[in-house]
């Protein structure tokens, strides 16, 4: 059937080769042409999968993975005895031997034969600077891979998938291998899901950290699809794509390459912050974000600096947009965007500028969300869309880590400095890479200093534009709530300069320095603690993650699946019967944090008779307040007085993620007081 049905190698290749080896547009007109002419023979061997022995050699490993070193056959295909000592990937003291799983594309592989490995961003157009990016390896030997045996052979063609031992030292994950210095590497390698459970570990003796940080070297070496990472606590995370993944991954952590008793904590759910937001009146919502009065004030410690923040929730579509073109804006925004997206448009076939989609794109989601707010009043509408312009042309930057959901907006122009306090103006740099604003206007008006203000008091206004990002970064990456990101949030921040006196300024420039600190840290502190208090002002709420989950279960299962679901604080979307059987599906949206053992459950109630299926589909705001006190006298009637209310799930979640981290919460220490119940109670 495999045969049947799977084209074989040499046309296969004829149409994978745009997507392997994609046509590089090369602007440089100083190249050398003898590495152009061979790189191109090179790929056009790939492409008619040529297998004679003069053809470049050309193979792509995909994953490596780990072979206990007694399994690996003693002896060779001529009767040789084999070395069976540990290659140096296994570092000499491990049991485990790694092998290198490769496809042959081009020529011949011999055993003993020296190759080059690429990584991925490897350019045989600039050698000099790119040798950290290309080793040169001995193939010790190669095997097919027989079912669980390994035949060893003494060559390969193109079209073969073997097994390498040799290149653990070389290669981490996945590389290219050639016979030649002038070939391009292959596309990296493309997951359909990201792994998204995680789990923080550590040894249970202490003393075992050396053999734990090995091990997590050799899974992550493993694994192919095992992130391994170290938290801003310095706890060592391990993520996986599920609790099946996860459960094998500790397993061979214990029994084959750490082989120590470890301690694994609960698993760990990312949360983001944002604030309450009405998305019914969005020209209101405008309206307030330019020229509101309510806005945080927070002076530096020196009292130079006043800094005052307005934010405003950004409408869901400009989020969803923004989240899902992180990586395109990071190449946009970081500055290579002339290389990065010529490659990107000439690997996906596509003529269309990606700046100007994503442009588009952001427009159509500002759009969307005005018509859905003023569906029948076009007068409104199109003041609306007016105002949003005009913001969108004052894109300061993007956060968190530069190409986040979150936009800081530079101050209105509109704003006048005085003698006294001169206003850090920024500049629109995101709004220009993204097209919104044309270069040229506004180059010559940064450098223009305004009428009665001192030169120096504007120079240092300036040099504090990094400072107000810098703070702003911070601020997104950890929100108030419970040091989570933050998500779908604009800030306007307006930072006034105070000037000092002339004779007095280098006294007193010192003797602040020394006694709060550098005053570009003062700012970035300030802007800092001024955005995180501006959203707890305006009503702060948890958004977590939401898994798409379809559900098959028969008739006489069904109510037990609801009250599995139930339990989980599901929210079913629809239901329907399946025709021709008596199975019924269910479509649902289960919360990420509540998924954890979801499927042994759903087993255990309906005896094995339901299944489910789980995809991550989108980020979704807790509607309950964190921080909720009942006031009013039907709010007290249903939750009680301040003292007896109980603590809502976002509360629960934020006191969980808190505690977790090391964070302050609220927490009655003695809970039942059986001698304090017993004193008299005089009144």
């Amino acid at each position: 059937m495999v045969v049947k049905c799977i084209p074989d190698p040499i046309s296969a290749q004829s149409y994978r080769i745009s997507r392997l080896l994609p046509k590089r547009e090369i602007l440089d007109n100083d190249v050398d042409c003898n590495v152009l002419t061979e790189a191109d023979f090179v790929r056009k061997s790939v492409e008619v999968c040529n297998s004679s022995p003069e053809a470049p050699c050309v193979a792509f490993v995909s994953k490596m993975f780990a072979v206990p070193i007694k399994m690996l056959p003693q002896r060779g295909s001529n009767g040789e005895i084999l070395d069976n000592y540990a290659d140096k990937g296994g570092n000499g003291e491990s049991e485990e031997c790694f092998l290198a799983f490769a496809r042959i594309f081009s020529g011949v592989l011999y055993s003993g034969q020296r190759v080059f490995v690429l990584s991925a961003l490897y350019d045989p157009l600039k050698v000099e600077s790119m040798q950290k990016h290309i080793q040169e390896a001995e193939l010790q030997s190669l095997y097919l891979m027989m079912g669980q045996g390994l035949k060893p052979v003494a060559s390969a063609k193109a079209g073969n998938v073997v097994a390498i031992r040799g290149l653990g030292q070389q290669i981490l994950k996945s590389a290219t291998l050639s016979s030649t210095r002038n070939c391009w590497p292959f596309s990296s390698m493309v997951f359909q899901v990201s792994p998204t459970l995680r789990v923080a570990i550590e040894p249970s003796d202490p003393a075992d950290m050396g053999a734990l940080m090995k091990g997590l070297r050799l899974l992550n070496r493993a694994d192919p699809f095992v992130e391994v990472s170290v938290s801003s606590r310095g706890e060592n995370v391990l993520a996986a794509a599920g609790e099946v993944h996860l459960e094998r991954c500790i397993k061979d952590l214990k029994e084959r390459f750490a082989k120590v008793s470890l301690e694994v904590s609960p698993p760990l759910v990312s949360y983001k912050e944002t604030i309450e937001g009405d998305t019914s009146n969005p020209l209101q919502n405008v309206k307030l974000l330019s020229g509101s009065s309510d806005y945080f004030e927070k002076t530096t410690p020196n009292g130079r600096c006043v800094v005052r923040v307005q934010v405003m929730k950004l409408p869901f579509t400009v989020t969803k947009v923004l989240d899902e073109c992180a990586d395109l804006l990071g190449i946009i925004i970081g500055g290579q965007a002339n290389k990065s997206l010529e490659t990107q448009r000439s690997s996906s076939g596509e003529d269309d500028n990606p700046i100007e989609a994503l442009r588009k794109r952001i427009m159509d989601a500002v759009e969307d969300h005005i018509s859905a707010g003023n569906e029948n009043d076009q007068y409104r509408m199109e003041k609306c869309k007016a105002k949003w312009q005009k913001l969108l042309r004052r894109i300061w930057a993007l956060g968190p880590r530069q190409i986040g959901p979150n936009i800081l907006f530079k101050p209105d122009d509109k704003q006048i400095d005085t003698e006294s306090s001169v206003l850090v103006r920024g500049s629109a740099h995101v709004s220009e890479r993204l097209g919104f604003v044309d270069n040229s206007d506004d180059g010559d008006a940064a450098e223009e200093i305004p009428p009665g203000v001192n030169r120096a008091s504007f120079v240092e206004a300036q040099s504090l534009e990094s400072s107000i990002v810098s703070g702003f970064q911070l601020a997104t990456a950890s929100g108030p709530l419970c040091d989570e990101p933050m998500w779908g949030l604009a800030f306007i921040v307006e930072a006034y300069i105070s000037s000092v006196a002339g004779k007095y300024v280098d006294s007193e420039t010192s003797q602040q320095s020394e006694q709060h600190g550098i005053f570009s840290g003062q700012v970035m502190t300030a802007v800092k603690d001024a955005c995180r208090q501006a959203v707890l002002k305006k009503k702060p709420r948890l958004v977590e993650a939401m898994y798409f989950c379809e559900l098959n279960t028969p008739v006489d299962s069904l109510s037990k699946m609801y009250g599995v679901v139930s339990r989980r604080r599901a929210r079913v979307l629809k239901e329907e019967m399946q025709e021709g059987s008596a199975l019924f599906t269910v479509h649902a949206y289960l919360p990420v944090s509540e998924s954890f053992g979801f499927a042994d459950e759903l087993r255990k109630e309906t005896s094995g008779a339901a299944s489910a299926l789980l995809a991550l589909s989108h980020w979704e705001e807790l509607p309950e307040d964190p921080f909720f006190v009942p006031e009013t006298a039907e709010e007290k009637e249903e939750h009680g007085d301040g003292s007896s209310v109980l603590h809502n799930t976002a509360r629960k979640l934020m006191d969980a993620v808190r505690e977790r981290k090391g964070l302050p919460v609220e927490k009655k220490v003695v809970e039942h007081g059986a001698k304090q119940r017993t004193l008299a109670r005089k009144v």
